[in-house]
């Protein structure tokens, strides 16, 4: 039986992030989950997270404190209002966006990876039904995957190997299975996998008990997406 190849996945505790993982799961993954406990105001998702590495079986769950309310800047981490009942698709970087977040996450799991004698990073980000993030697009994927094989001994040290039969050179990939599907895609395919959305939480501003708000942009994107594939959102509401 082949060994399989080992990966960090950034595991937000989210729908994307729980679909990323089962994708690497049905690919022969052997996972290591990374979270980020970074000041958020929807903290409940880290208890989210590690529901949802238990189900994904992952090999280890590392959880890292990060306190981003030292940099401010975003209704997630500041005292600014979450915008609630407008158009996702607007085209404006919301205030909900976290100034270099995706940027500063790969960095953390790029560098666990490289401890772990890992190199194949997996992140959730959605380029067709995000919200005009600009740490979620393709070309700042393949932008980070260039600096993973220029800013690490790993990198270096195999990007002086030859390329195998296949052309593939070894060194660090950055897998954004997401990144050109739509919402109503993500959880089709996640409920192919078997994923239970239920453990899932994506609201960026629930109440105490973690129930969400129904009506923030995280919020609009995922009923509506659940809604046009004829099914309930099994996360609890307000």
């Amino acid at each position: 039986m082949p060994l399989m190849k080992r990966g960090v996945l950034l595991l937000s505790g989210g729908l994307d992030s729980a679909v990323t993982g089962a994708i690497a799961n049905a690919d022969g993954f052997d996972l290591i989950a990374l979270s980020i406990s970074y000041g958020q105001r929807h903290r409940c998702e880290l208890d989210a997270a590690r529901d949802v590495a238990r189900s994904l079986r992952v090999r280890e769950h590392r959880v890292i404190e990060l306190d981003l309310r030292g940099i401010g800047g975003s209704a997630l981490t500041a005292e600014i209002a979450v915008p609630k009942d407008h158009d996702p698709a607007a085209g404006e970087i919301p205030v909900t966006y976290v100034p270099a977040r995706n940027t500063i996450f790969l960095s953390l799991a790029l560098g666990l990876a490289e401890a772990r004698d890992a190199r194949d990073l997996f992140i959730g980000a959605n380029a067709v039904d995000y919200s005009g993030y600009p740490d979620c697009r393709p070309e700042f994927i393949a932008g980070f995957e260039r600096l993973a094989n220029l800013a690490t001994k790993a990198g270096v040290e195999e990007g002086k190997a030859p390329a195998s039969p296949h052309g593939d050179r070894p060194g660090f990939r950055v897998h954004a299975p997401l990144i050109a599907l739509t919402k109503p895609e993500i959880i089709r395919r996640g409920l192919e996998l078997g994923v239970d959305f239920s453990l899932t939480r994506s609201c960026y501003d629930p109440d105490t008990a973690g129930r969400a708000c129904g009506h923030c942009d995280s919020c609009q994107l995922r009923l509506k997406a659940f809604a046009a594939l004829g099914r309930n959102d099994p996360a609890p509401y307000q």
